[in-house]
């Protein structure tokens, strides 16, 4: 396992009622509240909220990647981000599919942009050899 030489940043939240719940930062700059998935609820579910976060990590991890390659990420970069909570042998699981987007990109350079993400990813370096990952150019 690797360990953090360097912490850059600590996101810290309090969570209450779990999924039927709500959570804040420390902040205040998040203040949620939570629904299970499928609900009716008013409030969105961890599923979507790390969907969200791996997507906007990913977008970050390619503009790095792209300056490593001395390239610049495209306008209108986008990644399309779904989580799966399902069940299996181990009881709850989840999986994840990453479309990205990158236009005006050729199939070749877009899809060494994203290889190069998803191995300087952080959210992609914890899935890794966890879950189920899929990550393709849309």
């Amino acid at each position: 396992m690797n360990k953090i030489e360097k912490v850059l940043y600590t996101g810290k939240t309090h969570t209450t009622g779990g999924r039927d719940g709500a959570a804040q930062s420390d902040d205040g700059r998040l203040d949620i509240t939570l629904s299970p998935p499928g609900s009716r609820g008013a409030g969105t579910n961890p599923e979507q909220l790390f969907a969200a976060g791996w997507s906007a990590c990913f977008i970050g991890a390619m503009g790095r990647a792209a300056k490593d390659k001395n390239l610049s990420l495209p306008a209108g970069t986008a990644v399309d981000a779904e989580v799966d909570l399902g069940t299996g042998g181990d009881g709850f699981l989840l999986q994840a599919r990453l479309k990205v987007n990158l236009p005006g990109l050729s199939g070749d350079a877009a899809q060494d942009l994203i290889d190069a993400a998803h191995q300087i990813c952080p959210y992609s370096k914890m899935s890794r050899g966890n879950i189920d990952v899929s990550v393709t150019l849309a």
